[in-house]
C-alpha cells in the first residue's frame, strides 16, 4: 500500500475504518436458512462467531453461561469484581450511581480490592458446571500466578489480553512474560491479543497462540487513542492480521484464528469484520446493552481502572433487548443492533456465501463514513 507523505521525511499509511467500506455482493445469493454460522478453534466448535468480552459490565458468570447457551462463546475476566469480590453486586449499583467526575476516583479505588484465587476457581467452576465451554482473561502481568488456579478449575479456553500485547517485551524490572515458552508448556488453548498490525500479529501467531485478538483502541469505552496515541482503524488492522494468518499457515501448516476484537456496534459492522478477515468477533458494547448484562445500563473495560494512567471511560449503553435478543433476535428497530447472528447471516446469503470462512473472499469498496448509513447516523449512541 503506497504511503502518504506527512512531512518531509516523514510518511504513513492510510487506514480504513469498519465505516468505511461496504461488502460487495457476488452474483450469487442463497436462503439465510442455509449458511452456517459456526467457528471451530482448537478442539472446540461454537454455533455463532461471537465471543463477549471481558469487561465487567458485559460478562458474569451468568451472562457467560448465557452466551454459550447461544453457541458463543462467554469470556469472564479474572481480574474483574467476580473474582475481587464474593457478592459484586453493590460495586455494579455503585459505578450504576455515579456521576461523570466521580467515576475514575472510584474505579481505583473498587478494583484496589486483590484477587482471591478461590474466586477465581469457584468462578470457573460455575461456569464448567452449566456444561459449556470455559473461557476467561487474564493480563500478560498475572498470567503466570493465576496459572496455577485456572488449571486447578480446568478452564477449557484462556485469553492473555492487554491493551498491546507483544510476543517479544523488553523489560529493564523483572522478567517478563515469555508468551511462547508459556503457551507451549500450558495444557489449555490460549488467544493473545490485542494487536493492530502485520508484524506484531504474525509474532503473536508464531507463540503457538491458538488465536490472536486484533484491535487497539476501536473499542466504544476506549480512550486509548486520546490518551496514548496509539490505535490503528479496524479495518486495516484486521486485513494485517489477515496477510499475517496466510504467511504463518504458508510457514508451518498452523492456522492461527483471528478475532476482531472492539469497534463494532451492528450486524454490519459484524459482517464487513468477517470480509476484512476475521474468524470470530469478540463484543463489548452491543452486548452491554443488554437488559441483563451486568453493567445496569453502563459499559466500561479494565483499562479504566488504571491506577495511575486511565484509558477508558463508563458509556452508557440504553437497554436495547435481552442478551438472547441481541444475539439471536427477535429484533424489533431497523438499527441493526439487535439480532446480530441474524444480520450476519443475512448479509452471507445476500452476498452467496454458505460459511463464514467462504464469506472472508467478498470483496470490499471504500465507500466513504456515510455510506449506508441512511437514517441511522449510529443514533448518536456509544
Amino acid at each position: 500500500m503506497a504511503e502518504l507523505e506527512i512531512g518531509i521525511g516523514k510518511s504513513a499509511r492510510r487506514g480504513w475504518s469498519l465505516d468505511e467500506v461496504s461488502i460487495v455482493p457476488s452474483r450469487r445469493t442463497r436462503d439465510p436458512e442455509q449458511v452456517d454460522l459456526s467457528w471451530e478453534i482448537d478442539a472446540f466448535r461454537f454455533e455463532l462467531p461471537f465471543m463477549s468480552a471481558a469487561s465487567d459490565s458485559v460478562t458474569s458468570p451468568a451472562t457467560a453461561i448465557a452466551m454459550g447457551g447461544l453457541g458463543g462463546v462467554g469470556v469472564l475476566n479474572l481480574e474483574g469484581l467476580w473474582t475481587r469480590y464474593e457478592d459484586p453486586g453493590p460495586c455494579f449499583e455503585r459505578i450504576a450511581s455515579l456521576d461523570d467526575d466521580e467515576v475514575a476516583a472510584a474505579f481505583v479505588e473498587i478494583y484496589a480490592e486483590p484477587i482471591k484465587p478461590e474466586l477465581v476457581v469457584a468462578r470457573i467452576a460455575e461456569i464448567n458446571a452449566a456444561g459449556i465451554v470455559s473461557c476467561a482473561a487474564v493480563s500478560p502481568q498475572r498470567t503466570e500466578m493465576l496459572a496455577p488456579y485456572v488449571t486447578e478449575a480446568e478452564l477449557d479456553l484462556l485469553v492473555i489480553q492487554g491493551t498491546v500485547v507483544s510476543a517479544e517485551h523488553v523489560s529493564r524490572g523483572g522478567e517478563p512474560l515469555n508468551l511462547k515458552q508459556f503457551i507451549r508448556e500450558f495444557d489449555t488453548p490460549v488467544i493473545v491479543g490485542g494487536c493492530a498490525s502485520y508484524q506484531a500479529a504474525l509474532h503473536l501467531m508464531r507463540t503457538g497462540a491458538a488465536g490472536i485478538l486484533v484491535g487497539v483502541g476501536p473499542g466504544q469505552t476506549s480512550t486509548t487513542s486520546r490518551v496514548l496515541g496509539v490505535g490503528v482503524p479496524q479495518a486495516t488492522a484486521i486485513a494485517d492480521a489477515r496477510s499475517a494468518r496466510m504467511r504463518h499457515l504458508d510457514e508451518t501448516g498452523v492456522y492461527a484464528h483471528v478475532i476482531a476484537a472492539g469497534g463494532m456496534l451492528t450486524g454490519g459492522d459484524i459482517a464487513k469484520a468477517v470480509v476484512c478477515g476475521a474468524d470470530a468477533v469478540m463484543l463489548g458494547a452491543p452486548l452491554a446493552a443488554a437488559s441483563d448484562a451486568p453493567g445496569r445500563g453502563w459499559h466500561w473495560g479494565m483499562s479504566a481502572a488504571h491506577a495511575t494512567l486511565p484509558r477508558g471511560a463508563r458509556v452508557p449503553v440504553p437497554s436495547l433487548g435481552t442478551f438472547a435478543e441481541i444475539v439471536t433476535g427477535p429484533a424489533r428497530d431497523h438499527h441493526g443492533r439487535v439480532n446480530l447472528a441474524g444480520a450476519l447471516g443475512t448479509s452471507m446469503a445476500a452476498c452467496g456465501y454458505e460459511s463464514v470462512k467462504d464469506f472472508q473472499k467478498a470483496d470490499l469498496v471504500v465507500a466513504g463514513s456515510d455510506a449506508g448509513a441512511g437514517t441511522d447516523d449510529r443514533l448518536g449512541l456509544l
